[in-house]
């Protein structure tokens, strides 16, 4: 994004781990289409992205202040927000977007993961090796 031409701040709050596989995908790719908008309809604009995790959730939040530069035309499938709302929904979460206080534009995002309560499976024993000789011992 920076090399785009984006500069976006980041805050991250609470305990960051390690979130199932769906949930970072989907968490990287709401924030990727959400900074891409913000390159395509508000030029310029100051832009910053929170991530909170909570012990059964990561919360997203992506928001930019108005364009500083007026946008340019913007040809593409224009299935973005489709795209995120169903990425939030496959999880169980929800997204919400629209027009922040000051003019500019919000998108905010729970992705639910509980931490998972059952344990790892056991390991199973290593077979014993060999006598050093090679030779099986006798019973």
């Amino acid at each position: 994004m920076r090399a785009a031409g984006l500069d976006p701040t980041l805050r991250v709050e609470g305990t960051v781990r390690p979130l199932s596989p769906g949930v970072e995908l989907s968490a990287y790719r709401i924030v990727q289409e959400a900074l891409s908008n913000v390159l395509r309809h508000a030029p310029g604009a100051e832009t910053g992205v929170v991530l909170t995790y909570t012990r059964d959730a990561l919360h997203l939040r992506v928001v930019n202040a108005p364009a500083v530069l007026p946008a340019g035309p913007s040809p593409g499938s224009g299935h973005g927000l489709t795209d995120m709302r169903e990425r939030a929904a496959m999880l169980g979460g929800d997204l919400a977007t629209g027009p922040a206080p000051d003019g500019g534009y919000e998108v905010t995002a729970t992705l639910p993961d509980a931490p998972s309560s059952t344990p790892a499976p056991p390991v199973p024993p290593v077979p014993s090796a060999p006598p050093a000789s090679g030779k099986e011992p006798r019973s």
